[in-house]
């Protein structure tokens, strides 16, 4: 239950559910080595556009957990609410995004839902237009292993808003 002490109404929000399972306690090795996977991954990717990234295969992939840390994680390196805000509609609001960002979304989307089974070529060359290949292969790899972590994410039912920015390694 929260107050507004402005208006001194009182809400009253749906309660939080309970994880199923505490994965990372339960696989520490496994948690050890996905944090030193998505450090490695991250390397020499532009923060707002890693966490865009993050952000959007989060909404994908219905990870609430990713979705709350990766925007609070989004704003504290800079990013703006408008854009954390559009991501959902990003094709529809491509103006708020730079080419390389909307090739990025792109390339997140493609990995992300695998629909046809592979990444499209046309999504895969506008992105490497956009990016070097050294770029490319960790902004692959980032996309891989936020999927990675979404996973367990909604699998366990982890629960959000509880994060604090610069939490994780």
């Amino acid at each position: 239950m929260t107050t507004n002490d402005a208006t001194a109404t009182t809400v009253e929000y749906a309660p939080e559910h309970t994880p199923r399972l505490a994965w990372a306690e339960l696989a520490p090795d496994v948690f050890k080595a996905m944090i030193r996977l998505d450090a490695a991954a991250r390397k020499g990717l532009d923060p707002k556009l890693l966490e865009l990234v993050r952000i959007r295969a989060s909404q994908i992939n219905r990870c609430a957990l990713c979705v709350d840390m990766h925007s609070k994680d989004a704003l504290a390196a800079g990013e703006s609410v408008e854009r954390i805000v559009q991501l959902n509609a990003w094709e529809e609001s491509g103006h708020f995004y730079t080419g390389k960002e909307l090739a990025a979304l792109a390339l997140t989307e493609a990995v992300t839902v695998l629909t046809d089974g592979f990444v499209p070529d046309a999504v895969y060359e506008k992105a490497a237009k956009h990016f070097e290949e050294a770029e490319l292969a960790q902004l692959i790899a980032s996309i891989t292993v936020i999927n990675a972590w979404n996973r367990f994410g909604v699998t366990c039912r982890l629960v959000p808003g509880h994060y604090e920015p610069g939490q994780h390694a």
